[in-house]
């Protein structure tokens, strides 16, 4: 029967987790078991057929992490291990007149720079030269290279049969940051996939309550939840979840539209049979419960002032004050109050610069925000805090009224520390962006303003500004930029003025010393002084450099002025007194 018929006449039942199944089988711990197809070709077949004897009518081909990233490089490695899977998998299902589905893990592209299309076409080539008809792409956590997949496989093969599943956490986003909802929606613009679907990572009742959460009407839905969640014991992995109830809520699953159901990581034969059992009799019958629309979203209850000026066009000024580096918090509050009175608009504080630990930007803005009642913008790195961390911050943060986050990647940790210290990077700043866009949808009652950092004095200033547009996508609505201290600068963010959307804060620092500069313009990344700049400063004492610093900041206010939205002052060594001279000097201009 073709695979389209038979699904419209039944539910089709994938087969469990092969990975840990093999751990399980051979008592052993690794990375993966796709070169087994290879060393242990008898095991890998007698998997297959467990569970195409307790009820499965697909398989997967053991291929998951079969790719040359994850090979290194070695090509003729791949080929032979897709060949021996391929083979292995057919011999197996031939027996049961099973669907045999290319098995095909997510791309690693930790640093950006993979071609993740080229390579889903070279694994997809090598099993169309094995005759596959039924492709599976799963546990991805983007649609990076998967819409073009799909339009390949279709010019290669019309009559192939795609099946395209993300893994997301129980809060429906994925690694990356985000919404399923999100993933489903931009796999069916123009996406050719004939099912969409989730695996792995939830257990099966929580895959469930995303399934029924989600807008899946006239969609075929996959659903291949893990046994439950796992633990860990001696550095080995295991999954202990009852396989009654597995098979129960598998049912649920089918009564909710699903119409292609496996397991995922942890599910056995026993957990694919009882469920086996469980679906018996479901076939054309079954009647989808309609999808549960996502909740309406309401109004914020409590704006900024900050955002509301920068809305109706006026010009605004955020000054950067450092948060302490011991637990002492009355000057940097006293600097503050200092800062409001002296017209500032909203307080922006980092996030551990340089990777060093200071002060909880968060803590302080809310601090600000309850006790000045002023707008404070936190800096976020994506250096320090995974997911979890940084999406309960978030709900905090917006629980205490703080509505502007400022989203960066992050200094690194020092080389010397890195044993010490470990940096997260979960994220780049742009896919935090678009997670917690995503999370203003699903979790809040309203919306963070994202703002990016973009540097003026980038080498290659068409980089930043194609990075900056990249973040626009992911729902960044300003940029705050580095000082504005040479005419390679200024000319910059004109052009950025020109070609980004978003609102921008022209960066603006007091030189205060001749040594001040040239330690700025040697030792500070994406901070250049124009030497005249160091000149004028030789020979002068604290005084007369300040009222230099005073002089300098205004006349660079005023000249960026036509091309900025407001002013983003940054306060060096905690001289909160000099930042009021400079903001009172440019009012009387």
């Amino acid at each position: 029967m073709e695979i389209r018929e038979y699904i419209r006449e039944h539910i089709l039942l994938f087969d469990g987790g092969m990975g840990t199944y093999y751990s399980r089988k051979t008592h052993s711990i690794g990375t993966g078991c796709e070169l087994a197809s290879i060393r242990q070709p008898e095991l890998i077949e007698e998997i297959h057929r467990e569970y195409l004897e307790a009820g499965c009518r697909a398989v997967k081909t053991n291929t998951f992490g079969a790719n040359r990233m994850a090979f290194q490089g070695d090509e003729e490695l791949v080929e032979k291990t897709i060949r021996a899977a391929w083979e292995l998998a057919s011999r197996a299902a031939a027996d049961y007149d099973a669907f045999v589905f290319a098995d095909i893990g997510p791309v690693s592209n930790p640093s950006g720079d993979v071609d993740v299309l080229a390579e889903y076409r070279f694994v997809t080539d090598l099993f169309l030269e094995q005759g596959a008809r039924c492709f599976l792409f799963e546990t991805n956590a983007n649609t990076d290279g998967l819409k073009e997949i799909t339009a390949y496989i279709r010019e290669k093969c019309p009559q192939a049969y795609v099946i395209v599943s993300f893994a997301v956490q129980a809060d429906g986003f994925s690694r990356d940051g985000i919404l399923a909802a999100d993933l489903f929606t931009h796999m069916q613009k123009g996406g050719q996939a004939d099912a969409l679907g989730l695996n792995c990572i939830c257990g099966a009742r929580h895959m469930l309550q995303l399934a029924r959460e989600l807008e899946h009407e006239g969609m075929t839905l996959a659903l291949m939840p893990n046994a439950g969640y796992p633990t860990v014991i001696e550095n080995r992995t295991f999954y202990d979840g009852d396989p009654q109830y597995f098979a129960a809520q598998m049912a649920e699953m089918a009564a909710a539209g699903a119409k292609i159901l496996g397991g995922c990581c942890g599910t056995t034969p026993l957990h694919m049979e009882l469920t086996a059992k469980a679906l018996a009799g479901w076939g054309q019958e079954i009647i989808a419960r309609p999808a549960r629309s996502q909740k309406q979203r309401i109004e914020e209850s409590a704006d900024s002032l900050f955002w509301n000026k920068l809305k109706q066009g006026e010009k605004v000024f955020a000054v950067e004050l450092d948060s302490p580096a011991d637990a002492n918090v009355t000057k940097f509050m006293g600097g503050a109050w200092e800062l409001k009175a002296a017209g500032c608009d909203i307080i922006t504080i980092a996030d551990c610069p340089i990777a060093r630990a200071r002060m909880d930007s968060s803590l302080l803005a809310c601090k600000i925000r309850r006790e000045l009642n002023l707008d404070a913008l936190p800096h976020m790195t994506c250096r320090d805090r995974n997911l979890n961390a940084t999406k309960a911050l978030l709900l905090g943060l917006y629980a205490e009224g703080i509505r502007n986050v400022l989203l960066i990647t992050g200094d690194p940790i020092p080389t010397a520390e890195r044993d010490e210290v470990k940096s997260v990077y979960q994220f780049n700043s742009r896919k935090l962006a678009a997670f917690v866009t995503s999370l203003g949808k699903q979790a809040l009652p309203g919306s963070f303003h994202l703002f990016g950092a973009l540097n003026v004095n980038a080498r290659n200033f068409d980089v930043q500004l194609k990075l900056a547009q990249e973040k626009e996508e992911k729902g960044m609505v300003g940029f705050l930029t580095q000082p504005v201290l040479t005419e390679a600068a200024f000319e910059n963010l004109k052009r950025a003025k020109a070609e980004l959307r978003g609102y921008l804060l022209g960066g603006v620092i007091p030189v205060v010393s001749a040594r001040n500069a040239r330690f700025m313009d040697s030792e500070i990344n994406g901070i250049n002084v124009d030497p005249k700049i160091t000149e004028l400063y030789e020979g002068k004492d604290r005084a007369e450099s300040e009222a230099l610093a005073v002089e300098i900041s205004v006349e660079i206010m005023k000249r960026i002025s036509p091309y900025v939205d407001g002013y983003y002052l940054m306060t060096p060594f905690g001289r909160t007194g000099l930042i009021a001279r400079i903001l009172k000097a440019f009012g009387e201009e």
